[in-house]
């Protein structure tokens, strides 16, 4: 599809679309339904039924319903509707990366003005713009400079809807006397009222720019402050947790659970896994390790004896099947360990982000 698509474009870098291709006549009479239709078996079956997948029953039926009604279609027709679609994913993609103005800046570099018009119109009419969309594209160090003197729960609702990299460049930045607070905040935090998005979206307005959002959204919570605190440096990270522990110790536990999960083992460094091997029980290691991938289990057997590694799988193997309940908390008891040998400084968890300096 891809293919047929690109051999029509003369788009700068970055876009996908023709500018100069022409629609059939028959074209503007079809229905959204025969588009997607012909859209299908253009694909293939192969292809189409990996789509069906993710549809609705009554989706299914309908655009089953208008292939099986389908005659010949014309190559022309075929060819503008795999244009068509390759137009609004492209256009999609911008808005996801940059924001609607994003989007409509490129495609009118390569579709004309007018064009572009039409395709952000037919993708917005349904879109449900995100809060705080317009700040998606501000370098982190400069929003610092706006929001690092708004009360902790504005930073907290702002940190939430930003992308995990951009949130943990601002959070290790905040004064130390507020960094645990507004990790608290973004982990408690549920859902938030358009009301008080549009108010916060006001303050800002005058600052930036402004979108607002018409319905409840739901943002933050453990998950999305986990994000963001995998991202910060050590010492940042470190300094929130010994905070939230002593403010609630229960959040601070759930948080350092997801922190480091068993699967993330594959980012220790040989000497540090075969340090964590000589402090766990080996019948536990043997329990974590059912229910992983091969990656896992790889890493794991590769910084053992042959030996050792023989034993460790027959081990499995004479287990038979362990409750997943079991599974997991031999997995936790190994995170647990390896936490505090990075807490003792005996290991190094690689961290997204941070400069590799070995000293």
């Amino acid at each position: 599809m891809a293919a047929q698509a690109k051999s029509k474009s003369s788009a700068p870098a970055g876009a996908t679309a023709s500018t100069g291709s022409k629609k059939p006549k028959d074209y503007k009479s079809l229905t959204g339904r025969q588009k997607a239709a012909i859209f299908l078996v253009s694909l293939g079956s192969e292809l189409s039924s990996e789509i069906f997948k993710h549809l609705r029953e009554d989706e299914i039926e309908t655009l089953t319903f208008e292939i099986a009604r389908l005659d010949t279609v014309d190559s022309e027709i075929k060819e503008a509707i795999l244009e068509e679609f390759q137009e609004l994913m492209a256009a999609q993609n911008f808005i996801t990366s940059g924001g609607i103005d994003y989007a409509r800046e490129l495609l009118e570099k390569s579709l004309g003005s007018q064009k572009a018009i039409d395709i952000i119109n037919r993708l917005t009419s349904s879109l449900q713009v995100r809060p705080f969309d317009f700040i998606r594209r501000t370098d982190p160090a400069h929003l610092l400079n706006f929001i690092q003197q708004e009360h902790p729960q504005t930073i907290a609702l702002i940190l939430a809807y930003l992308e995990p990299n951009k949130a943990s460049v601002i959070l290790q930045n905040l004064p130390d006397e507020i960094q645990s607070d507004v990790a608290r905040r973004i982990a408690t935090m549920d859902r938030t009222s358009p009301d008080v998005l549009r108010e916060v979206e006001r303050v800002l307005e005058k600052k930036l720019s402004t979108l607002s959002s018409e319905d409840y959204t739901a943002a933050g919570g453990v998950e999305s402050i986990v994000e963001i605190l995998n991202l910060v440096d050590r010492s940042s990270e470190k300094s929130i947790i010994e905070s939230l522990e002593e403010d609630d110790p229960d959040l601070a536990e759930e948080i350092k659970k997801r922190m480091f999960v068993f699967e993330d083992i594959v980012m220790l460094d040989d000497r540090a896994i075969q340090k964590v091997m000589r402090e766990v029980d080996t019948q536990e290691l043997a329990k974590a390790l059912k229910a992983v991938d091969t990656e896992v289990q790889d890493k794991i057997f590769r910084n053992m004896s042959k030996r050792a590694a023989a034993m460790l799988k027959e081990d499995m193997e004479f287990m038979g099947p362990v409750r997943l309940k079991d599974v997991e908390e031999a997995q936790q008891k190994i995170v647990s360990t390896i936490r505090r040998l990075e807490d003792s400084g005996e290991i190094v968890i690689a961290r997204s982000g941070e400069d590799e300096i070995v000293v």
